[in-house]
């Protein structure tokens, strides 16, 4: 069975989006090289170095699965209806979008909490990994214990304000193990395991 993995990019004072969600000068990595790797499952092509191609290539590979959060969701307006990395996506939240609720909706809406989605997610991965996004989503797995590693891409730069990735975790020591270090010119990647 795969592993459960929070990965983001995130400034060095801590934050994965700006105050009002924007995410434009954390993401500036993904557009500052000088090699195109195009992001599985979605029209989109991403210009990185070839050591940020290599390793975007390899950890995403091993994705099988998303879980996130409805907050997630909204803000990314569904991700233009298409799964990112074309792997089934679980939507955690109390109220789900009338919208997508259809058949057709490439989505999955989870509102019996974190645990359920991720057990969802784990059996649709198979043997990949289930990615876990969304910062109050990361948050309530840390909680209860269910992210086996974290990833997170060190943008260059202190964002000053916005949302912060670690939150809401003050009773919560978490032990990490580093696995891995990548330096690129624009992102420093850091790969832990949480020490369980």
């Amino acid at each position: 069975m795969g592993k459960t993995v929070a990965a983001f990019t995130m400034s060095l004072d801590g934050f994965i989006a700006g105050p009002n969600d924007e995410i434009g000068r954390l993401y500036k990595w993904y557009f500052s090289g000088d090699t195109d790797f195009r992001v599985p499952g979605v029209d989109r092509v991403f210009k990185v170095s070839q050591t940020g191609a290599d390793y975007l290539k390899e950890e995403w590979s091993k994705i099988g699965a998303m879980v996130t959060g409805r907050r997630d969701f909204d803000v990314s307006n569904a991700w233009g209806g298409q799964l990112i990395l074309g792997v089934p996506h679980f939507i955690v939240t109390h109220q789900p979008p009338q919208e997508w609720l259809g058949e057709e909706s490439p989505f999955v809406f989870v509102t019996e909490g974190v645990e359920t989605a991720v057990a969802l997610a784990k059996a649709a991965a198979g043997d990949k990994n289930v990615g876990v996004g969304g910062s109050q989503i990361v948050q309530q797995c840390l909680k209860a214990g269910l992210i086996d590693e974290i990833q997170i891409e060190l943008a260059h730069m202190l964002l000053g304000e916005g949302i912060r990735l670690f939150d809401n975790l003050a009773d919560y020591a978490i032990d990490l193990e580093k696995i891995e270090v990548i330096d690129t010119p624009d992102v420093t990647h850091l790969h832990f395991r949480v020490v369980k």
